[in-house]
């Protein structure tokens, strides 16, 4: 016979402590609602691979007093993204002379969510529960959302809560639990993610590598490159069971240094699959249930724009429903609506971006016969030459639209 499963009560149970769900629960906690977190891994210390932190959740972490953490963390300030062609490195975004943030910083995701989870932690109705994985969604006889059931490394345990936030990203069991209806709008391609050292006499700049049949997208980290190696979609596996030096052989043409630093991919354990995809939410809720981020709209790896898409989400549902959920009167779910009437328009139309540079740049490079990289295209060559063009880019995915401030929790609630 099998143990009676704990049980715990709290106000919002938030469900995936990335950048979605640490954000909202700082900003509850802050405001003063009982909020438990759950993260299914024991740390923090994962290869996330997406450390862009754009400038509009730059603002976020100003707005609520924690830059000068932020600050603290090892991280790269990127000015500019390049284009590695054939004959000639072209600028293609310029975050110079946007304001308040003229940059893009790279930042390990780790440190960034340690950041959110210590300060969150200094406030009394927060708590974070590591190891510990939702595994299905909890309902009361009519239905509705009552809370979630989960295990960690005791056993299982019952988390009842007046409001759930799904934010267990593209892969969310609640979102399959929720059964709520999703629109996917596919991908041409998937991404092999892999390191090579960097050297100081490299190139001091992240750029994209285009080339015919394939391409290279190389985010400068200092010490090291992460690199982003596109591949027709569906065509990982395949490429994984020939030998390693093939996939050497095809990225090799498109470094801007010496061919022979790929021999420090050694095994194809070092060379992780990134499935990409684009989808979202016919609706982001149900009664007792809410997703955010990346279970309500997964987003393809252009602009990088996941991070600071969930972030905003996270804002956003904090002013919307934070006052609702501060005291003990029962929630209105009515009110779950108006996080995606919020948060919708600004996430669609970058989908809808990403889906025509997709169609129309990408689709077109993967479908070529692999070869070396591409000459830089004449208008290119000339739109690059004025700064309003540059700044479109940096503009669109580096601070978005519709951007969100901090109003509720945005100064911390002493002890």
């Amino acid at each position: 016979m099998s143990a009676t499963p704990r049980r715990l009560r709290t106000r919002c149970c938030i469900v995936g402590g990335g950048p979605a769900g640490m954000m909202l629960g700082l900003l509850l906690a802050r405001g003063g609602v009982e909020v438990v977190v759950l993260e299914k891994h024991a740390d923090f210390l994962r290869d996330f691979r997406g450390d862009t932190v754009h400038p509009s959740t730059l603002e976020i972490l100003d707005q609520l007093g924690l830059l000068d953490a932020f600050q603290n963390i090892p991280h790269r300030r990127e000015e500019q993204l390049f284009a590695h062609f054939m004959d000639r490195d072209l600028p293609m975004g310029d975050f110079r002379g946007l304001s308040p943030f003229p940059y893009m910083a790279l930042a390990p995701q780790w440190d960034l969510l340690a950041m959110l989870a210590d300060a969150a932690r200094e406030c009394p109705s927060f708590a974070l529960r590591m190891h510990t994985e939702a595994t299905a969604l909890q309902r009361d006889d009519t239905g509705r959302v009552s809370g979630v059931l989960a295990r960690d490394d005791e056993g299982e345990v019952v988390i009842d809560a007046d409001l759930v936030v799904a934010c267990d990203g593209r892969n969310s069991h609640l979102r399959a639990d929720s059964r709520l209806a999703v629109e996917d709008f596919g991908a041409p391609m998937d991404v092999l993610w892999f390191r090579l050292p960097r050297l100081p006499a490299d190139p001091d700049h992240t750029y994209t590598a285009p080339a015919r049949g394939h391409a290279l997208v190389m985010l400068n980290r200092n010490d090291y490159w992460q690199c982003a190696y596109l591949i027709r979609k569906g065509s990982g596996e395949a490429m994984r069971a020939q030998p390693l030096q093939a996939f050497r052989d095809l990225v090799a043409p498109l470094l801007p240094f010496d061919p022979a630093r790929m021999d420090a991919v050694t095994t194809w354990d070092a060379v992780k699959l990134l499935e990409v995809r684009i989808d979202h939410l016919e609706h982001w809720h149900t009664p007792g249930l809410l997703l955010i981020g990346d279970a309500a709209h997964a987003m393809s790896p252009i602009g990088g724009v996941g991070i600071n898409l969930a972030i905003q989400d996270a804002v956003a549902t904090a002013n919307l429903l934070g006052p609702a959920l501060r005291g003990s009167a029962a929630f209105d779910d009515r009110l779950l609506a108006r996080v995606p009437q919020r948060r919708r328009w600004p996430t669609q139309v970058i989908q809808r971006v990403q889906r025509i540079a997709q169609r129309a740049i990408i689709a077109t490079l993967l479908n070529a016969t692999p070869g070396g990289l591409l000459p830089a295209p004449r208008l290119l060559r000339w739109l690059s030459r004025f700064r309003w063009f540059r700044h479109i880019p940096a503009r669109l995915f580096g601070y978005g639209l519709r951007r969100e401030r901090v109003v509720f929790g945005a100064a911390p609630r002493p002890r």
